[in-house]
Parts: structure tokens; sequence; C-alpha cells
């Protein structure tokens, strides 16, 4: 049986690849179960310094298995949405709050949950057939995989509105003038090798003071200013007794190169 979840170790960088591509990648039970626990073990992994996701074949991710919802639906199931529990909130939560910088490589389509996975990553590359669509209404449904969350963040809550609500395409174009992507690449083959070169930089950072910055904005973006103050008196503490932190200082002062270990 093919493996629904791909993961690649280079060097410092695990490339998670969503391998369904017959189905453009859509997110079945086997699929969500093998994104939620690599995540969660990814957490911990300190030989992980950085992550990539993306999707076999030529897209990204449809979203939800809509064939496999129908089953669940004709089942009788008293609460057919039971998959946004188990799998979606735990799948956001632990990407949003991962540790270590995210890099997202779209290629082609990212629908519903797929779109809600991309946004939710720290980077994103596209190419020229990336496409978004917030597919969720066009189903009967609202967001989820914490779009409403993360795309308020990066587009404006009037523009979340509209992609959520009339639920339609947006283009490459469209994606990039509205700030979607951290670059975007001329030929679909290079979104991978660029999300990964991306990547790899980062890796080779600070990402413990990666890390604390994707705490701090969390906060930031929607707390009070004595909540950001304080989240930003807590990185700090931690990011300065890091031996990373010292051994930068020092190559500073001494006009050297600085390499980080993430300690």
């Amino acid at each position: 049986m093919t493996e629904p979840l791909l993961v690649d170790r280079t060097d410092a960088v695990v490339t998670l690849t969503l391998n369904r591509p017959a189905a453009m990648n859509a997110l079945d039970v086997a699929l969500k179960e093998a994104l939620r626990e690599t995540l969660a073990e990814l957490e911990t992994d300190r030989s992980c310094r950085a992550v990539v996701l993306t999707g076999a074949g030529n897209n990204f991710c449809a979203g939800q298995d809509l064939r496999e919802h129908v089953e669940i639906l004709e089942s009788g199931s008293q609460d057919p949405l039971s998959t946004v529990h188990a799998h979606y909130n735990p799948i956001a939560a632990r990407l949003a709050n991962l540790p270590k910088p995210v890099v997202a490589a779209v290629r082609g389509m990212a629908a519903g949950a797929g779109a809600s996975l991309a946004f939710l990553a720290d980077f994103r590359v596209g190419g020229p057939r990336t496409s978004f669509l917030m597919a969720f209404a066009r189903v009967g449904l609202a967001a989820d995989t914490g779009a409403s969350w993360s795309l308020p963040r990066l587009v404006g809550h009037a523009k979340a509105v509209e992609l959520l609500m009339l639920a339609e395409p947006v283009g490459v174009d469209e994606a990039d003038r509205l700030g979607l992507f951290t670059r975007r690449v001329d030929d679909d083959e290079q979104v991978l090798p660029t999300a990964q070169e991306l990547a790899a930089r980062l890796a080779a950072g600070p990402t413990v003071s990666y890390g604390a910055i994707k705490r701090q904005l969390s906060i930031g973006d929607a707390g009070t200013l004595s909540e950001a103050l304080a989240a930003e008196a807590r990185a700090q503490s931690i990011c300065g007794a890091t031996a990373d932190h010292r051994a930068a200082t020092l190559a500073f002062v001494n006009k050297q190169k600085a390499v980080y270990e993430g300690r």
C-alpha cells in the first residue's frame, strides 16, 4: 500500500509530501492521521529545524476527500464532521505552533482544508499554476483547519469574508497581489526546490528565536500591547539564555559569521 504521507529528511530539513496525487491529494482519514502524528513527532525532534509541506503530482491539496465524506453522511452518523475535532483542529494547532519554520510549496490547486494548511505555514512558494479556493461554502460548510484565524491575518477581515463566502478561485496573480506568496517562481518545477532552499536557509539560522517569533506574533496580531510586551519579555528571556545568542553576539563583535546550532 502506498504511504499517504511521504517523509524525506535532507540534513535538518524535513519535507512532508501529501501523497494521493490521483485524488489531488485530498485528505482522507489515513492521510489526516499520518499528518497529525508526524507533526506531533516533529515538535520535539531536535534534528528537524525546518519543515517543507507539499503535495505529490500537479496539485497541493484539494481539501477534504468528499467521496469518503459522502459515505459518512449516508451512514447516518450523528456527527458527520467529527473529523474537525479528531483531525483538522489538532493538525492546524500543531502546524501553526510548530517551534520551527514551515514552508508550503504550493503547486497547482490548494482548496478547502488544503488552502487552510498552506495559510498556516510561515512561508508560501507558488508558481504559474498555483491557485487557492476557499471551497467550504460551496458544500454548505463554514471554514475549518484554522482558516478563520489565518486568512484574516494574511489578507484582512473584509477580503477574508469575500474569499470564504463567495468561494471563488484565486489565481496566481491575485494571490500574489494579496501577499499570499513569500516567493513566486516562473516555473512550477521550481516551486519545491525553491521552498526547500528557503527551508535550508532557515534551518541554518537561529531556530529557537524563530519559534519564539512565531509565538510572539500569535499574541501580537490580536492581543493588547501589554500582552505583546509580556510575550516579548518571555521570549527574550528564553532566547537570551541560548548558546546561539551568545555565539552570534560574539561573532558580530568579532566580525565573524555566526553559526547557529538551535540551542
